[in-house]
């Protein structure tokens, strides 16, 4: 299908991250965008201030009657996340539409574009936005779809003037094998979605055809570590690409850049955390492959202002400090962990956690726990379903009772907010994927006037 030939897009799962970018791009292209999602959020509230209509009705009767027969010029988008029994998905198919995934439509949309691709089980939301930020503060220009709302331009997308594209390359489901990209980063490839891979081998088989679909005059940019030829970046100066001299001043990190032939500095940057730092040295890496000039790198690195849900301070008073973050992964988990215990060494770390998935929890149970148990108190909400039917025996009870530390308990969201209040904690972290950021808002004012 041809972008040129697309006059109507209809969203099945609107409200995702990933499906809200590729909806706001075709709303700015003048197309007709219309899309369902089961809940209304602030994400989708934004999204039909835009003039998007949605519905939140999974009824074949609420599709628009522009959508009820099928024309060519119309494309239908779904999420994997969306029930197969659902009566809108159905509509669609019944009535012959194209449906495409999501990660098909990035597919289409880079072809013929240069494609940057940030790939990784974690840090690739932070370091596709790094270099977003990065190519648009300099001038250089960039389109970019990411998976987190940039702090600095409040969206998930960016419009640029050229013909560079900036993708988070998904790998959950295989999807970010719809690319081919001219540079490629990949932050990690810890064992994830088993779900859908079964086993840590399958994972990375998908992440070596993943970099294999690089295009022939391409660069790899890749952690340290990893078990795939690029160029290599690290926080240490074994790696090709390395930060070196790092210390926090101010609350920032600062450190200086190197790559062999390129040294930049004192770079200030907002986001705290050696993960973080490593972020940031691989999207320089990125940008200086591009011909930016360094000191003008160095200016966009201390103006980026981070991705809301990634390490995000929400509070910040004598008395009371409040972050919270996306980490729903062990390894996420610990490295945030490491960068609240970096900024405030000597505050007890109240932790309010809700598990992503039955068997996200389940596989990684053990490692949950370990990281878990490193906090001075944790208190766990009940896991979030996502697209899972509960699995028996798989719970919080079942995470709380592997953890080792006293202070450790279960509440509910609706209760919550008023412990929180009882307890006043001086620095409190919220962690997880799943709805637990409704809760954000109201913790944010309860402990700012407490």
């Amino acid at each position: 299908m041809e972008l040129a030939n697309i006059n109507r897009v209809y969203f099945i799962g609107i409200g995702g991250i990933g499906m809200s970018a590729l909806a706001r791009y075709f709303a700015k292209r003048g197309i007709v965008v219309c899309g369902y999602d089961k809940t209304r959020t602030n994400l989708t509230i934004a999204l039909e201030h835009e003039g998007i209509l949605i519905s939140y009705l999974d009824e074949e009767s609420v599709v628009p009657v522009c959508f009820a027969e099928n024309h060519p010029d119309t494309l239908v988008v779904y999420t994997p996340a969306i029930p197969k029994n659902s009566n809108i998905l159905h509509h669609f198919k019944s009535n012959g539409f194209s449906l495409k995934k999501r990660s098909e439509v990035l597919g289409i949309i880079s072809q013929g574009m240069f494609c940057v691709a940030v790939a990784g089980t974690h840090g690739k939301t932070t370091t596709s936005s790094m270099i977003a930020h990065i190519l648009t503060d300099t001038g250089f220009g960039c389109t970019a779809f990411l998976g987190g709302i940039t702090s600095n331009y409040n969206s998930n997308v960016l419009f640029g003037k050229n013909n560079v594209v900036v993708v988070e390359a998904d790998e959950y489901d295989r999807s970010f094998l719809t690319l081919h990209p001219d540079v490629a980063v990949v932050t990690s490839m810890d064992a994830d979605h088993l779900d859908i891979y079964g086993d840590e081998s399958h994972l990375h088989e998908s992440f070596y055809l993943f970099a294999d679909q690089l295009k022939a005059d391409g660069k790899l940019f890749v952690k340290e570590g990893l078990p795939l030829h690029g160029i290599t970046y690290s926080s240490n100066s074994n790696a090709a690409l390395n930060a070196s001299n790092i210390h926090v001043e101010n609350g920032n990190f600062v450190f200086d850049f190197k790559d062999g032939f390129t040294t930049i500095k004192d770079l200030s940057l907002a986001m705290p955390g050696k993960h973080n730092v490593e972020n940031a040295v691989a999207a320089i890496g990125v940008a200086l492959s591009l011909g930016i000039h360094p000191q003008s790198i160095k200016k966009a690195v201390a103006s980026f202002k981070g991705v809301k849900r990634r390490f995000e301070t929400l509070v910040n008073t004598p008395t009371h400090i409040y972050i919270d973050d996306y980490a729903h992964h062990p390894e996420e988990l610990r490295a945030c962990f490491d960068a609240v215990r970096q900024l405030h060494p000597d505050k007890k770390l109240t932790v309010i956690f809700q598990p992503h998935l039955f068997t996200r929890t389940r596989d990684f149970a053990d490692d949950f726990a370990k990281v878990l148990s490193t906090a001075d108190e944790v208190i766990l909400l009940e896991i979030y379903p996502a697209r899972e039917l509960p699995i028996e025996g798989i719970n919080s009870q079942f995470l709380l009772d592997k953890m080792t530390i006293t202070n450790k308990e279960i509440c509910g969201k609706d209760s919550v907010l008023e412990h929180i209040k009882n307890k006043k904690p001086e620095l409190l972290l919220t962690v997880g994927a799943g709805d637990i950021d409704i809760l954000v808002e109201p913790l944010k004012n309860a402990l700012k006037d407490a």
